[in-house]
């Protein structure tokens, strides 16, 4: 029992104390709270509270482009395509150079198929076989090519002589006129000169004998190109549309059904571009030569021929060929020839380029003349003469095939749909509001 009632005595008190405890800390709080009371009092009349405003608005960051203006993101996104479209271009200039030879073989193969191929085609509507009609085709065209070059080559050797022996009076007639004319140079200046042609002849002998070796390996050259030109010929008379076939398997599918649809149109371009050239070359030589040779000019034929061949080189060659029968006269028979000579090739070049070309020709293979300058400069650049023959016939295949293959696309692009890629108008901070933002019909906002 003496147990228990020490163990009450012992709660009793823990409780007095906890009970003493809690009332002196709230005595202490109360005492606390008085005093604040007394500062606020002391303090005046307390103002009221401001009302909380809105929250500060976050910090957008926005992305790193955006900070440059519209027309430098332009200039820069079409600085980097245009780098990338450069160097395929540079790289094609490096693999067209290396294979020039077999390039150039082809495409000569290409024009010349172009300008015999509606015979081969005119002999299969009549009932000749394809290979007797390709026999016969390509053996007739190559023997008039190869009998129209022995004539050249007969013609300058049986004119030489006479050519020869009319430089030389040339050349005497104008030492004479340096001597008696106005700038009476002396004879002694004339042999000055004649002199320093002869050493100069005789210290570059050796370079000369180098050109020479040189011009063997041009020869080779072009008996390999003509060889294979000649081959291409033949194939492509033969199994020319088996061959193209075969390219269009290589075409991917979804741009197989354009490429198919543009593949005549272009042949047909190529196939009026060569004969109408032709033509209109044929017409020229005819006239210039028949002009010269009435007019006395030595070597009329050959001049002739020559014109014809530099008229595959549009304007550049006319320009060429109609200055060399000018120079051929003014040697040979004096400067008033030579003043009739140039007449005649003007007449000629005139009623050519406004008459024969545009009938002849016709608007499916017309060709701005600046593009043509540009072309015949730019094919001269790259690949020398054979680059200025093939630079007009690619520009004007080009244009044709760009243009039926954008309005191939533009046929079948449904309706309402902008292409994608055309236009950047889409994308501009200037552009027009999408569809769902614009304004009403009746202008109310």
């Amino acid at each position: 029992m003496s147990k228990m009632s020490d163990w009450f005595d012992g709660m009793s008190g823990r409780a007095s104390r906890f009970a003493e405890s809690r009332r002196a800390a709230t005595e202490r709080r109360d005492a606390e709270r008085g005093l604040s009371r007394e500062a606020k009092a002391d303090a005046g009349p307390q103002q009221p509270e401001p009302a909380p405003g809105p929250p500060p608005a976050p910090v957008v960051r926005h992305e790193p482009a955006h900070a440059i203006p519209w027309g430098m993101r332009v200039a820069a996104e079409a600085g980097w395509r245009l780098l990338v479209f450069a160097g395929v271009l540079w790289v094609l200039m490096q693999v067209v150079s290396t294979i020039s030879l077999v390039i150039f073989a082809f495409s000569a193969g290409l024009l010349i198929t172009a300008l015999l191929q509606p015979t081969v085609a005119r002999l299969r509507r009549i009932g000749v076989g394809q290979g007797l009609a390709t026999a016969v085709t390509f053996i007739s065209g190559f023997v008039a090519i190869g009998l129209v070059g022995w004539f050249v080559v007969w013609q300058v050797m049986e004119n030489a002589d006479q050519l020869t022996d009319r430089v030389q009076q040339a050349i005497e007639d104008g030492q004479k006129w340096l001597i008696d004319g106005p700038f009476h140079v002396s004879k002694d200046e004339i042999n000055d000169i004649g002199n320093t042609l002869s050493d100069w002849l005789g210290e570059n002998t050796s370079e000369l004998t180098s050109k020479g070796i040189e011009g063997v390996s041009y020869l080779v050259e072009f008996l390999s190109g003509a060889a294979i030109a000649a081959f291409t010929t033949i194939f492509l008379l033969y199994d020319g549309k088996r061959i193209w076939n075969w390219c269009l398997n290589i075409v991917p599918r979804d741009a197989r059904e354009a490429v198919a649809g543009a593949g005549p149109r272009v042949w047909a371009t190529l196939t009026g571009y060569v004969r109408g050239t032709v033509l209109v070359a044929l017409i020229d030589a005819i006239f210039i030569g028949v002009g010269i040779y009435f007019l006395g000019v030595p070597m009329a034929v050959p001049l002739a021929v020559l014109i014809f061949v530099f008229a595959f080189v549009p304007i550049v060659g006319a320009l060429v060929s109609g200055s060399l029968a000018v120079v051929v006269a003014f040697v040979t028979n004096g400067y008033v020839t030579a003043l009739l000579a140039l007449g005649v090739v003007l007449l000629v070049q005139q009623i050519e380029g406004h008459v024969l070309q545009p009938f002849i020709l016709g608007r499916m293979v017309r060709v701005h003349p600046l593009a043509v300058v540009l072309a015949v400069a730019t094919g001269t650049l790259v690949a020398g003469i054979a680059g200025a023959v093939v630079a007009v016939p690619l520009v004007a295949v080009l244009n044709t095939a760009v243009g039926y293959l954008r309005a191939y696309a533009r046929e079948r692009q449904p309706t309402g749909v902008a292409p994608h890629g055309a236009t950047i108008v889409e994308v501009s901070p200037a552009g027009p509001a999408p569809a769902d933002e614009a304004p009403p019909s009746d202008g109310k906002a």
